[in-house]
This record gives structure tokens, C-alpha cells and sequence, in this order.
């Protein structure tokens, strides 16, 4: 019974004192995030990333199937042998918890990208107007280069495979200023759990026991480069969304292909945007005014999709998820994802869009 008890135990301990790096963000960036896990990602992407399909995805599914297997074999146990079976469960997600740290979840500890590249926290009404409008103008420009037609919304000419493969392109290109965002080993799929992951209202995520960057292949295709560009600055070891929304982006306007520019600014733009719409609405309304209606109709095709895909369950996966993300460090929850027009705003003050 002790043997038994180990586990469950580890997991106690675990939780107490993962926390506490928190208070050490630099030596997390050291020791972890810049020392053994980049060795680590590297190697599951060599080992998956060739495979075409979500192993990732494939595990989960498995590991439901032989879950809901174990507790039916055992469902007459339950009565008189139901602290065994508990201690069971608790070990087994001992297990997962260590696994995911080890193999990921440690990068939720390291280093604000803030105070990596030395970029200001707060902006002002004034500076995210400037930015809007700088952005409004790419936007726009980029759209009309594409079409020829300010009416005309964009269609991605690529398939979702195509564009994983030309990311890559843009890392590239944006490493040449900042060396820690290259990326190398390509390992990002379509989900499989696409249809679901479209019902909780997400657009990918990282699996990080197999480091496979998994990717809605239901979303509007223009959405692609950015949102894809997002799960793969995850592999490279950043855990705050506003932090992988911020470098993702860079990554699609760096692209040498216009389709990933128009999908890097028009997602930056609805994010100003909307942050106008909070803020001081007649000045939403000005801003609106000045965008391109073929970018609008692009909007509208995303805001369809989601709507005909509406349900109470992505409330409570968005609550589940937030919660969790404010169990690990990311104390804006899933604000966090907005939160990187802090970063944007703040960045491009002094440097071209």
C-alpha cells in the first residue's frame, strides 16, 4: 500500500512547489527554456514531425478509450475497493502532471518577453491610435495589392499543409533580427479533433507530450498562417498566449508571401479594433469607416463560422481554460490573448510596420 501511496504523494509535492518558480523567471529561462528544452522540442518534432498525421491527437484518443475501458471493468470494485481505484486515478495524473512540465509546462515560469526585449507594459489612448491607424493603412494596402477590389475579401490560395510548410519562411526571416525565433524540425498537423476543438471555440493548441503544434482545419483559410504561426511559437517554448499571438504575428508580416502579411495584419487590426470598440465607441466607429470592405467581409466570414458553432460548452471549456492558464502564471487568464496589443502597440512606436 505504501508503493501505492508514492505516487499520489510526488503529486502533492509537485503542486506545492512548482509555484514557487515563479519567483525564479530567469533561472527558468536558463536552466529550462534556453538549456535542456529546446533539446527536447527539437527531438519529439524529428520524431513526429515527418509523421502525417496527430499522433498527439491519436494518443488522446486512446487514452479516453482505455480510460472509460478501466473504469467499466472496474465499476463493481468501486463500493469495496474504491480508495485503490482513487489511488490508481491520482497516480496516473501524477504521472501526466510531471510529464507535462518536464516536456513543456515549465516555460509558463520563464522570463516576461516584456523584459526580454525590453518592451514598455502601458500605452496611452494616443499611442493606439497612432498604431490603428499605421495598421488600417498596411491592412488596407496589402488587401487591395491582393485583389485589385476594395470590396473583395481574401481567399487563402493554399492548402493548410502548404501553408505549415511556408511559415517556416517568416520565422526565418524574422530570426535574422531576433536569433531566439528561428525554428527548424516542422511539426504541425491538422487536428483531429477539429470538430470538437471548433465547439470550445479554439483555433489549435500545442500537444505538449509529442511538441505537435495542432491546428482547427475548419477555420475561414485566411486565418491559417497566423493562427498556425501561434501553436508553433508554442513548440519554440513560449507559453503566454499574448506572448505567442505577438511573435506569431511578426512571423506572418515577415513572410515574403502577401496572403501570410494580409493574415498577420487584418488579425492585429480586428484585435485594435475591438479594443476600440471597449474603449470609446464613436472613435471605433470613425476607425471602422476606414477599413477596406472586402477585409469587413473577412471579418464576417470568421464571425459566421464561430456563430453557427455556438453552444454552452465553449463557455465552460473557455472557463476550464481559463482558470487554467491563471493556475500557471498567466495571471490575464484568457485576456491574455488580447493582451499582446500591448506589446504591438508599444513595439512598432518607433520601428516600421
Amino acid at each position: 500500500m505504501k508503493r501505492q501511496k508514492l505516487l499520489p504523494f510526488l503529486l502533492l509535492i509537485q503542486i506545492i512547489l512548482i509555484p514557487f518558480l515563479g519567483y525564479f523567471p530567469n533561472e527558468v529561462e536558463r536552466f529550462y527554456s534556453n538549456g535542456c528544452y529546446p533539446f527536447i522540442s527539437k527531438s519529439l518534432r524529428m520524431v513526429f514531425g515527418n509523421i502525417p498525421f496527430s499522433v498527439g491527437d491519436v494518443f488522446y484518443f486512446l487514452f479516453i478509450v482505455f480510460g472509460i475501458q478501466w473504469v467499466w471493468t472496474n465499476r463493481k470494485s468501486w463500493k469495496t475497493h474504491w480508495k485503490y481505484n482513487m489511488l490508481k486515478i491520482v497516480s496516473c495524473f501524477s504521472l501526466i502532471y510531471f510529464a507535462f512540465h518536464l516536456l513543456w509546462g515549465f516555460n509558463y515560469y520563464r522570463q516576461p518577453l516584456f523584459e526580454k526585449m525590453k518592451i514598455e507594459r502601458d500605452y496611452t489612448d494616443a499611442d493606439l491610435l497612432v498604431f490603428t491607424k499605421k495598421l488600417i493603412a498596411k491592412t488596407n494596402a496589402v488587401q487591395y495589392q491582393l485583389t485589385q477590389n476594395k470590396n473583395k475579401k481574401i481567399v487563402l490560395p493554399y492548402s493548410q499543409e502548404q501553408v505549415f510548410k511556408m511559415n517556416v519562411n517568416g520565422f526565418s526571416n524574422l530570426a535574422k533580427e531576433y536569433s531566439a525565433f528561428y525554428y527548424t524540425d516542422l511539426s504541425a498537423k491538422k487536428s483531429l479533433f477539429s470538430l470538437p476543438l471548433t465547439y470550445m471555440g479554439f483555433g489549435g493548441y500545442l500537444n505538449p507530450f509529442t511538441n505537435e503544434a495542432q491546428v482547427n482545419s475548419l477555420l475561414p483559410m485566411y486565418h491559417s498562417p497566423t493562427t498556425s504561426c501561434h501553436e508553433m511559437v508554442h513548440q519554440m517554448g513560449y507559453a503566454s498566449e499574448s506572448e505567442c499571438n505577438f511573435i506569431g504575428f511578426m512571423a506572418s508580416v515577415k513572410n515574403k508571401d502577401l496572403y501570410f502579411k494580409f493574415s498577420g495584419y487584418s488579425f492585429a487590426l480586428r484585435y485594435c479594433l475591438a479594443n476600440w470598440q471597449m474603449r470609446n465607441k464613436a472613435v471605433y466607429k470613425q476607425l471602422l469607416q476606414t477599413v477596406h470592405s472586402g477585409i469587413l467581409k473577412n471579418y464576417k466570414e470568421s464571425d459566421d463560422f464561430w456563430k453557427a458553432y455556438e453552444t454552452p460548452i465553449e463557455t465552460g471549456f473557455h472557463l476550464f481554460y481559463d482558470t487554467f492558464l491563471k493556475w500557471n502564471q498567466q495571471k490575464d487568464g484568457m485576456e491574455g490573448y488580447s493582451k499582446f496589443v500591448n506589446l504591438m502597440v508599444n513595439y512598432y512606436k518607433n520601428k516600421p510596420l
